[in-house]
């Protein structure tokens, strides 16, 4: 699918139960009410989409990229909440009678009060379920016991914003809208549970083993799989996969890393994997012949299809990982383009597969570039850091404006050099990059 039709699929959905309200036979009232009912069928709606969106369906994320799709994600769940905290205290007009609890009777809206309450355990978890989301580095939960409260959390929120929009909602009556809302729901649980449950099943068939675990640079290490059993993993070189080492397929131990190793070697593949922290602080402890899942491919770092006339790599430590399998596969097409690799570290001590890089200048032509933030005496590279100036020494415009750039790296390097690169003229659809921030 073209990123136009993802993109008309999705506004003709949100805005279903918002048509089917307005062409619904129901009297009108103030201008307040409605934009109050408003705000909240397109709030349940986002949310109840939010769950395709997170699934990891490549029919989805293919053409726009995972990176943009979950960056969508982020922004919708946010909408939603705004849209939901506002939804309450939009409404206007007489109130019912009085409560016990309420003799003002300015806090009663209606008199089902179940309907009532299961919306407000909905707006109340949704609060909670946002704000964690967004502040997930800072709690002290590993990202596993983060995915699986997430996990729940959704579900909880959307079982109770149904209840609370079938029997409070004033539209909801119409049954052809109450069937859009059960269907929708319906849609979002099944592609919970292809995540959750069908897509593990089916990885058990498609294991994988790990045949060695090396130390390529200061705490940054390679992982090759073999596939078990079954003929390996299509995918375009600069793309990524989530990997799950040492667990059964149903374990939400798995994070996402960029594939190092060319397409073409289809008896393994490979993951440049820096120790950070959870998994990748113990990867150089993992024991060969350990069972691994892959779910992948993922990813529009690619060059595949592009045919501008010259490609320029920039990497920022470990973000070289997809740039080399990029810069592999093209010495075994025998790319002809002119091709320049950029790769900053901090010391000399980071760089990974340092003979390679010589040999692709030699076998390749690829013109290899380091840059050290704090190189030792004697360093004959570039020192400092990938900024404009730099760019624009190695790259001159009138030579090399047409060309493609992939970038990989820390964000803020990646921000520097892509706004280096659209002074400089480079067409933006010629700047390729993937930037990761799953809340």
């Amino acid at each position: 699918m073209r990123p136009v039709t993802l993109i008309g699929g999705y506004i003709s959905i949100v805005l279903l139960p918002l048509g089917l309200a307005w062409l619904g036979a129901r009297p009108p009232r103030s201008f307040m009410n409605e934009l109050a009912t408003g705000t909240g069928i397109l709030a349940f709606v986002i949310i109840l989409v939010e769950f395709v969106l997170s699934g990891r369906f490549r029919a989805i994320s293919g053409k726009v990229g995972l990176d943009v799709t979950m960056l969508y994600h982020q922004l919708l769940a946010r909408t939603a909440l705004v849209l939901a905290l506002v939804h309450p205290f939009l409404y206007r007009g007489d109130f019912n009678y009085q409560r016990p609890w309420d003799p003002t009777r300015q806090l009663t809206l209606a008199n089902d009060f179940d309907s009532l309450a299961t919306g407000l355990i909905a707006w109340i978890a949704l609060i909670v379920f946002v704000v964690i989301s967004v502040a997930r580095d800072q709690l002290p939960y590993r990202y596993e016991t983060w995915r699986l409260m997430h996990g729940l959390g959704a579900i909880l929120i959307a079982g109770f914003g149904l209840h609370h929009t079938l029997h409070a909602g004033r539209y909801s009556q119409d049954p052809v809208l109450a069937g859009v809302w059960l269907t929708l729901f319906g849609v979002a649980i099944v592609s919970l549970v292809f995540v959750y449950v069908v897509r593990p099943i089916l990885q058990r068939n498609r294991a994988w083993r790990v045949v060695s675990v090396e130390q390529r640079a200061l705490k940054i290490w390679e992982l090759t799989l073999k596939p078990e059993n079954h003929y390996g993993l299509d995918f375009e070189a600069g793309q990524f996969a989530w990997l799950n080492v040492g667990n059964g397929s149903f374990s939400l131990h798995e994070n996402p890393f960029s594939i190092s190793s060319a397409p073409s070697d289809k008896d393994s593949i490979q993951f440049l994997i820096k120790e950070l922290g959870d998994f990748s602080g113990s990867v150089g402890r993992i024991v060969p012949g350990t069972k691994a899942y892959v779910d992948g491919p993922h990813g529009n770092l690619t060059v595949a299809g592009r045919e501008e006339p010259g490609i320029a790599l920039i990497a920022g430590g470990v973000g070289v990982a997809p740039l080399l399998s990029i810069l592999r596969q093209l010495r075994l097409e025998g790319d002809k383009r002119p091709s320049v690799l950029v790769y900053a570290n901090r010391i000399e001590q980071q760089i990974v597969h340092r003979e390679e890089l010589e040999a692709l200048a030699t076998d390749h032509g690829t013109r290899v570039v380091h840059v050290l933030s704090e190189p030792p005496q004697g360093w004959d590279g570039l020192v400092g850091l990938v900024d404009p100036k730099m760019l624009g020494t190695l790259f001159q415009p009138a030579g090399s404006k047409n060309w493609l750039y992939i970038l990989c790296g820390p964000v803020a390097m990646m921000e520097t050099v892509e706004s280096a690169l659209l002074e400089m003229g480079v067409p933006q659809h010629n700047i390729v990059s993937e930037r990761f921030d799953y809340d």
